[in-house]
């Protein structure tokens, strides 16, 4: 039975006072084999987010099935205030979990992270930065790396095609992109890998060409048909490209990366220097606004087509090698791109 008419039915909902959402996944089932570490890093990732995220930043943690001392620890954090959203699942799978940070909210920014992820201070306004710059910039990381130069990221390729713009640089911070290769256990990063990158330049701001999927912030409007389910892989499989990668094409927009690094990805394993950075980290939250960062629009689809025809051709491998040689890529490094 109901007595009364609800005093809020008809109230319209406030607008929350953030501008940029950040959502991180997290499954750590058990404290063994894989996942020994893995608790320590999560606390690792979310304090060093806690220190460098400006105040108008709301924090979504999805808890994918792990145990009941991560659950507890989360609740925990939601308690304090630190957290503003903990929403708990079974085991459903990375992408799911993800989709579910995103229903309910428009929030003009999104990162999407890993849990094993340590920011530095200044990524936000770094990574503003980028989408200042150019205004087709749809994904920014904050994490420069190695060989994403032609992952989806064609139509900046069609656009800066002949322009002195884009070009092969040294890459800014060589030491982080070793620490990135060790933590996805990739040993044998050569020395002549890492010491050129594909960058563009605007506004006297340089972006490096590509982005990762362990850490980006995405225009909220790449996610404007958000589906019920995306995977039956637990880890995604290819839904990553799906949703995350190829949602840029339809806007014809860019994948760019900062050109300094400002996070690290830890992998399972704590090391030493990871409890150092977070030490060195200064707690600084101002407001930050995020208006002067422009929209995407729907591109039209002959330049989506012109873009994909333009695709095929840059892939053709001698074309790549003259292409790569004509953007200033040292011929010693050709057969290493």
């Amino acid at each position: 039975m109901r007595i009364g008419s609800n005093p809020y039915k008809d109230s319209p909902l406030k607008p929350l006072p953030y501008n940029h959402q950040v959502i991180i996944p997290v499954y750590i089932p058990n404290f063994e084999g894989f996942f020994i570490e893995s608790f320590e890093i999560l606390k690792l990732s979310l304090e060093s987010l806690f220190k460098t995220i400006h105040s108008n930043t709301f924090i979504t943690v999805v808890n994918n099935g792990s145990s009941d001392e991560v659950r507890d620890y989360l609740d925990a954090l939601y308690k304090e205030n630190k957290i503003n959203e903990v929403i708990h699942t079974g085991a459903i799978g990375k992408i799911n979990a993800i989709l579910k940070g995103l229903v309910g909210h428009n929030f003009p920014l999104v990162t999407i992270s890993d849990a094993d992820v340590l920011f530095l201070n200044g990524w936000q306004e770094a990574t503003y930065d980028v989408f200042k710059a150019f205004s087709k910039a749809g994904v920014v990381s904050p994490v420069p790396v190695f060989r994403k130069q032609l992952e989806f990221t064609h139509p900046l390729h069609f656009d800066y095609f002949f322009s002195k713009k884009l070009q092969f640089s040294a890459v800014k911070n060589p030491e982080a992109m070793t620490l990135f290769a060790k933590s996805i256990g990739w040993p044998r990063l050569d020395e002549k890998w890492k010491d050129v990158i594909l960058t563009v330049t605007e506004q006297n701001i340089t972006a490096v060409v590509g982005a990762p999927h362990f850490v980006a912030t995405y225009k909220r409007e790449l996610f404007e048909s958000i589906p019920n389910l995306s995977s039956d892989s637990f880890l995604g499989n290819k839904s990553e490209q799906h949703f995350f990668d190829k949602t840029v094409l339809k806007y014809n927009a860019y994948r760019l990366a900062t050109y300094e690094n400002y996070a690290y990805h830890m992998g399972n394993t704590l090391e030493e220097w990871m409890q150092e950075k977070l030490n060195n980290l200064i707690s600084k939250n101002p407001e930050i606004n995020v208006d002067s960062i422009k929209k995407l629009h729907k591109s039209r689809l002959s330049f989506i087509l012109k873009s994909l025809l333009f695709k095929k051709f840059i892939s053709i491998n001698s074309i790549k090698k003259a292409y790569y040689r004509y953007k200033g890529l040292p011929k010693n490094k050709k057969n290493e791109f």
